[in-house]
């Protein structure tokens, strides 16, 4: 083919695609807007869009008629009589840029305008070009109508936006159908320019344009002068920054990704009533811990049965126009610190390389690990306890033995554990993590230790967290149907559940402790950059995180003071609406006395008494004692409640404690150990009183003693001003 030939070819070519018809279906496209519930039917909201722009699409019959004639009246009034072009908006421009210097009005039409927003064509002379050439193509193959209502979907309302709809839904709470005059202005003015007519940051140029759309309105015929005026003089309230979202807007938005853009209505297993709960408890947690640098939090709550996720607060406020709300903190990848000792136990319990009996080492221990290193673990409290049980070890979450555990347990066996658990985050290899993995060292999920927790209270039962009404429990994904063993899961439980075995850390009145029956752990990652609070009951599991998005530390917030006011919120919310059952026992097991120093079965000589769980194998060793008992003692041990955790001791208040005094207040006072104590008070004797009561607040120095016989235990504190700058001291329990 010659040269000339092959250029009228192309050519031919050129002018047929530039004069080539296009068609509704290169304006198809967008998702519906999709409006979730809660699981009783109950809107929680509506999200707009499944992308990164906020766009609805909306047929013309579900347009404000009320709109489309503001829209026609001031981006071009003669839409209906003219083609692709008009040349009359033209000239008129011309002959404003000729006359002022300026582009007073632009000249496009409807048709021009969707062609630049559809193609995203630039602001310039090959730009306008360009829209003259598909306008004429669109014109060619679309009707009227459709043109209408692709424009109309695709008008920029500010922010991200798009289209009537979204504008009247997210500023209005009401769809584009319901539309009135003096919100059709206000809608119809923004798209001029959207940036500098935001109605949240420019509402009076707003306005100012809203009354200019009116007149226009009024010189086209589109409406009367009366009505204009009225309608000019409307006050528009706009929705506060929601993207008309009432709950759950980390969930939802989340879920939006998933559902099939033909579906309108979706229902959630959220608790509308518990979610509304939900967050403002962590906005309220989260706001009083901010002079200590914690400005994030989030919570999830399981339905223990299945895994539907009942509430799910990703942060303390996802609409806050400064710092990182949009962020999720349930999906957020987190160190977890202390909150897998729980799984690790019971790792350990279950291969017998511990035993609830076994007595760990709490003192300064030091590792070789690879690379010629040294690894010495150590507690927040910066303390060592010494010999303590594996009960105490776990429940005041001390380190050292967790690290001696997992050594002993291993940590490949551990982490195949944990995955079998669902912590899918956890990729790297055992060397990797090492024996800080006992203490946290990877990163996991809010979400993932909910799940794990939930399995706890499962009886080592998996399941997958949902939050689709429709979705169904199941195992979660890609893991087996049970992990470890269910009597090892319940002695678990029974550690974390345990008030007394916790003491030493956290007091026996903590927020761990609740009326009811709950079993809690808490965590602290690193440098007090993260911290979390993670608990159940039969019925349900709560998990809390508190910390910043940005990785900052907090100023020594660990987790009973970050995350354990909101579990302890949220979990006695549930218990209001649900009273808890006990926990099942450790089936196999049965309660005995030991000694707590030894673990062996108690001799005269052993001056603390426990009882505690054990099997067939544990019995036979108990049965073992250096020497026999007589039964003068045998008597005595039966007499003892079987919960009883030590000789006889103060456990509260602690030794050192210092209160403030306020009216009205009392100290709560409680031995263990003693069914007959007596009382002193500065070395004088008080009356009758039992092993618990509460002792009226008295500013000075106090010295409190219990004697029982030959036993004793003394305790001094003080009762002090409260502090400068609203710091308190200690704590008090009102009378």
């Amino acid at each position: 083919m010659s040269r000339p030939r092959l250029l009228a070819v192309l050519v031919f070519v050129a002018v047929a695609v530039a004069v080539r018809p296009i068609g509704p279906r290169a304006f198809a496209g967008g998702a519906n807007a999709v409006t979730f519930e809660d699981r009783g039917g109950v809107p929680l909201g509506t999200v707009l869009a499944r992308d990164s722009e906020h766009a609805v699409r909306v047929p013309l019959a579900r347009v404000s008629p009320r709109f489309l004639a503001a829209v026609r009246a001031v981006e071009d009034a003669r839409f209906e009589q003219h083609g692709a072009v008009d040349p009359f908006a033209l000239a008129r421009a011309a002959w404003q840029l000729g006359r002022t210097g300026h582009v007073v009005s632009g000249g496009s039409t409807i048709t021009m305008q969707l062609a630049r927003l559809r193609w995203e064509l630039p602001h310039s002379l090959v730009g306008k070009l360009e829209e003259i050439v598909l306008a004429t193509r669109i014109e060619a193959g679309t009707s009227k109508d459709a043109i209408l209502e692709a424009y109309v979907n695709r008008l920029p309302m500010g922010g991200d936006l798009v289209g009537v709809e979204a504008g009247a839904r997210t500023y209005f709470g009401t769809p584009a159908a319901e539309l009135d005059l003096a919100h059709a202005a206000f809608l119809a003015a923004i798209p001029n320019a959207p940036a500098e007519l935001d109605p949240y940051a420019h509402r009076d140029a707003l306005e100012t344009r809203r009354r200019l759309v009116l007149q226009r309105m009024v010189a086209t015929g589109a409406t009367t002068a009366g009505e204009a005026t009225r309608a000019a003089s409307e006050p528009i309230d706009v929705l506060p920054r929601s993207d008309g979202i009432a709950a759950a807007p980390h969930l939802l938005f989340r879920l939006a990704a998933g559902v099939p853009p033909e579906a309108t209505r979706v229902r959630t297993t959220i608790d509308g009533e518990l979610q509304a709960f939900a967050e403002n408890a962590t906005q309220q947690i989260v706001g009083g811990l901010g002079e200590r640098g914690a400005r994030d939090g989030a919570a999830i709550v399981l339905d223990n049965r299945d895994g539907a996720i009942l509430a799910y607060v990703g942060s303390a406020d996802y609409f806050a126009r400064e710092g990182a709300g949009k962020n999720d903190g349930v999906t957020a990848l987190r160190q977890p610190g202390s909150t897998l000792k729980p799984f690790l136990y019971e790792l350990a319990f279950e291969r017998r390389t511990a035993r609830p009996t076994t007595i760990l080492a709490d003192v300064p221990t030091t590792y070789a690990i690879p690379g010629l290193h040294a690894y010495s673990p150590g507690d927040y409290s910066q303390r060592f306890a010494g010999p303590v049980r594996a009960r105490i070890a776990l429940a005041d979450s001390l380190n050292v033995p967790a690290v001696r555990v997992l050594s002993d347990a291993g940590v490949p066996a551990f982490l195949d554990r944990l995955h079998a658990l669902g912590f899918r985050h956890l990729t790297r290899d055992a060397d990797h993590y090492g024996l800080g993995l006992a203490l946290g060292d990877g990163e996991v999920t809010l979400e993932e230790l909910a799940a794990a927790y939930a399995t706890i209270a499962r009886g080592g039962r998996t399941v997958r967290a949902y939050a689709l009404l429709d979705g169904g429990g199941s195992v979660a994904a890609g893991g087996p149907p049970n992990v470890g063993a269910t009597s090892e899961w319940a002695l678990v439980t029974d550690v974390l559940a345990d008030a007394h075995a916790r003491a030493r850390a956290f007091g026996v009145r903590s927020l761990l402790h609740t009326s009811f029956p709950s079993a809690v752990k808490t965590g602290t990652s690193s440098d007090f950059r993260d911290t979390w609070t993670v608990g159940f009951t039969r019925d349900y599991t709560v998990a809390t995180w508190v910390g910043n998005f940005d990785g900052s530390p907090m100023r020594r917030i660990s987790g009973i003071a970050g995350a354990a006011p909101l579990w302890n919120r949220i979990i006695r919310h549930l218990a209001e609406r649900d009273a808890p059952q006990a926990f099942a026992p450790p089936h196999g097991y049965v309660r005995r006395p030991m000694c707590a120093t030894t673990g062996v079965r108690p001799t005269r000589a052993c001056r603390s008494v426990v009882a505690e769980w054990l099997d067939a194998r544990d019995v036979i060793a108990w049965n073992k004692p250096p020497r026999p008992l007589d039964r003068r003692y045998d008597a005595w041990l039966a007499a003892q409640p079987p919960q009883a955790d030590d000789a006889l001791r103060i456990v509260a208040p602690h030794d050192g404690d210092t209160f403030v005094a306020a009216a009205g207040a009392r100290i709560a006072v409680v031995a263990r150990g003693t069914a007959h104590p007596a009382w002193e008070l500065n070395g004088k004797l008080l009356g009758a009183r039992d092993a618990r009561w509460t002792l009226p607040l008295a500013r000075g120095h106090w010295t409190l003693r219990v004697h029982d016989g030959a036993h004793a235990d003394t305790v001094t504190f003080t009762v002090g001003d409260p502090l400068p700058h609203g710091r308190h001291a200690g704590f008090t329990i009102p009378g």
